[in-house]
């Protein structure tokens, strides 16, 4: 049995509209996500971040509090996740033409309002009460499905 894989993930909101990237190349999938990743050992979880989102957006960010705690895994492959969920706000750059991710991973990224979202596909479920919510307590949920 392998250990889990440790990922941080952005919670960015700005405007009433929330930020998501569809992390699949060629158009695989519809399903959106919050930009972050993997946490690369010997680098502090709010580096990792900032490095991820900027990768995956061209935003530079301020990393604020954990708000969300988010499990999932594939009962398939075995592969399991943590993604830790932090509220994040833009200290420079804006989503427009000319970004690439350098990793060829993201492929779109974009701003929805929370009416928007019941029109998408999105992970994890309880990522909008998150990020349109109130309060500040860091909400868990347990192992949710892999799903591509």
């Amino acid at each position: 049995m392998t250990s889990p894989r440790l990922a941080a993930r952005a919670v960015i909101v700005e405007e009433g509209r929330l930020l998501l990237v569809n992390a699949y190349p060629d158009g695989r999938s519809d399903l959106w996500c919050a930009p972050g990743g993997g946490i690369e050992a010997g680098t502090d979880i709010p580096s990792n971040l900032k490095r991820e989102v900027h990768e995956e957006t061209g935003l530079t960010i301020e990393v604020g509090p954990l708000v969300l705690l988010n499990e999932f895994h594939s009962s398939a492959s075995g592969f399991h996740q943590v993604d830790l969920f932090f509220r994040a706000t833009i200290l420079a750059g804006s989503i427009g033409e000319g970004w690439r991710d350098p990793a060829a991973v993201v492929t779109e990224r974009r701003f929805f309002s929370e009416a928007e979202l019941s029109a998408i596909r999105f992970k994890p479920d309880s990522l909008a009460k998150v990020a349109f919510g109130a309060g500040e307590t860091v909400h868990y949920d347990a192992l949710e499905e892999l799903v591509v």
